[in-house]
């Protein structure tokens, strides 16, 4: 029975590739005019533009570094002279752009440096891998064209593969709705927090409208251009909802302080949609091209590697890194490739359809993908940065139980693949990093969620959001009867803030920060509280 559902769902998933190649075959004119599909033409470069035509700044979105490896980081930056332009106050011509990498704020003592070109193709956006780095060892970058410098940027490589670190500190941030808010809980991760890398779990920026004032932003006096106050659906505008965020000066301080391990989750393209499903249904072919779009513009603006441009619709996100062989860091996207949520999508008691045993979050390849990594591992912690809750939550005390058909709730069967491969693996410290929610929880995964008892599989780590749902509360409405209904559930505030965790060889901790505020400016942050669970022992305890 295991081997049909296997070829079933293995089919289901080449019938989705087919039809995506399709609609590249069939529709490809009018997915190139919908989100300029056309690549730099290399082989007849265009002169590149003189740098005394940028009469302003074009450094004005920041700089940014990720993914970091042992001997090499992503650097990252996007020309913009006019961020709120369309064209962002460039010709649609090249542009060299000069980096340099050294050890010093200074660069008095340089290490790299070189020059790219910013396409616009593009957008005029530049992603730099220099190699040949030390491990583990702190840089600082910037970037020139013309007359002009970029901010500062600091970043910081992974150990060793096979080096034993001690430990490693990181940060988890999700949810970052613009209009919700200010970027407060950033702001103090740039210049409070001493990490060596930021997780972004996804809903790096919302696509719906943002008024004129900016929403609860009205507080600055900034009046918006009207572009803005729309949903975002060609790749014009998801530029240009990248240009309002990344203009942001303590998402800019962020990126500048940390290198970034970003993945996405759905308001980076549109609410709650699955693979080539929208949220209100409608064709595939037209919602394909709105995520292309999404994707070119999600690719242009991140510090991600080359194997992560997008092709069309497709980007493939999942990744693998190490830092040693302290941590392996699977990075999952639990929104590309997943089925149509269950039963309407919601909160909704299961059904036959949404414990059907062929349903994936995944999809076949990411999962596979995922469970023969860790067979292959040797680092003592595994962690899962990815999108939605992956433990069960229930929100009433008495059936029948209503689940989240959009968390791994709607897809029970995805889960227990993900969790007997762990099992088969001898993976024994699991961690899962989650977003989405909006709330910090600290859970539990437990072998059977019915039974407080049965053995703990691993811990599962939520950040609230930086700015979604507004100030929030540290009880919201709904904690009593959450708390009751969910005894493997440690933790539950619902305000703004980030969580820092720290691995080392006996345990990880984990604390939960939150901010007295973000719909003014000036929140103050501290510590809600702090967990630990120890290696070989899993299990949430308050430290």
């Amino acid at each position: 029975m295991t081997h049909t559902v296997s070829a079933d769902r293995e089919l289901r998933a080449a019938a989705r590739h087919l039809g995506r190649r399709r609609f590249l075959t069939v529709t490809g004119a009018a997915a190139a005019l919908a989100f300029g599909t056309n690549l730099p033409n290399t082989a007849h470069a265009a002169p590149a533009l003189d740098p005394r035509r940028i009469g302003k700044d074009p450094f004005t979105l920041g700089v940014a570094s990720g993914d970091p490896l042992p001997d090499s980081v992503v650097l990252w930056t996007r020309l913009a002279p006019e961020p709120y332009q369309a064209d962002s106050g460039l010709p649609a011509e090249p542009v060299t752009v000069t980096w340099e990498l050294a050890r010093d704020k200074k660069f008095r003592r340089s290490v790299r440096s070189g020059e790219v070109t910013a396409h616009p193709e593009f957008h005029h956006s530049v992603h730099v891998e220099p190699d040949g780095l030390e491990p583990r060892r702190r840089y600082y970058y910037r970037f020139r064209v013309g007359e002009w410098t970029s901010p500062v940027g600091r970043t910081r490589t992974a150990p060793a593969d096979g080096d034993q670190p001690g430990s490693v500190r990181f940060a988890a941030v999700s949810c970052q709705a613009y209009h919700h808010g200010y970027f407060t809980a950033l702001k103090h991760l740039a210049a409070e927090e001493d990490v060596d890398v930021v997780f972004h779990l996804g809903d790096y920026l919302y696509e719906y409208a943002v008024d004129s004032a900016g929403g609860e932003r009205k507080y600055t006096g900034t009046v918006l251009p009207d572009h803005f106050n729309k949903e975002t659906e060609t790749l014009e505008e998801y530029r240009l909802r990248y240009s309002l965020y990344h203009a942001d000066p303590d998402l800019q301080a962020a990126h500048a302080a940390h290198p970034w391990i970003v993945t996405w989750d759905d308001h980076e393209t549109e609410n709650n949609y699955a693979d080539d499903t929208p949220e209100s249904g409608g064709p595939a072919e037209d919602f394909l091209i709105r995520r292309a779009a999404a994707y070119r513009a999600f690719y242009e603006n991140l510090p991600l590697r080359l194997p992560q441009r997008p092709e069309g619709p497709d980007l493939q996100l999942y990744r693998r890194l190490r830092y040693g062989r302290l941590a392996q860091f699977d990075v999952l996207d639990t929104r590309q490739y997943r089925d149509n949520q269950a039963n309407g999508d919601g909160w909704k008691v299961p059904t036959p359809e949404s414990e059907d045993a062929d349903r994936t979050l995944t999809g076949t390849s990411q999962e596979r993908w995922l469970t023969e990594g860790w067979q292959k591992s040797d680092a003592l912690w595994k962690v899962v940065p990815q999108q939605v809750v992956f433990s069960r939550r229930r929100n009433r005390t008495e059936g029948p139980y209503p689940l989240s058909m959009d968390a791994w709730d709607g897809y029970p069967a995805s889960r227990q693949r993900v969790l007997d491969g762990a099992r088969a693996a001898g993976v024994e410290n699991l961690v899962v990093l989650t977003g989405d929610v909006h709330v910090h929880y600290a859970m539990d995964i437990k072998d059977d969620f019915d039974d407080p008892g049965s053995r703990t599989r691993g811990v599962e780590i939520v950040t609230t959001s930086v700015t979604s749902g507004k100030d929030g509360a540290e009880h919201p409405g709904n904690w009593e009867q959450m708390r009751a209904a969910n005894a493997h559930m440690k933790f539950y505030d619902g305000r703004r803030g980030y969580v820092l965790v720290t691995l080392d060889e006996q345990r990880l901790r984990a604390d939960y920060r939150v901010v007295s505020k973000v719909t003014t400016p000036g929140g103050t942050v501290s510590t809600a509280a702090s967990f630990v669970s120890l290696a070989g022992d899993a299990g949430l305890k308050p430290a």
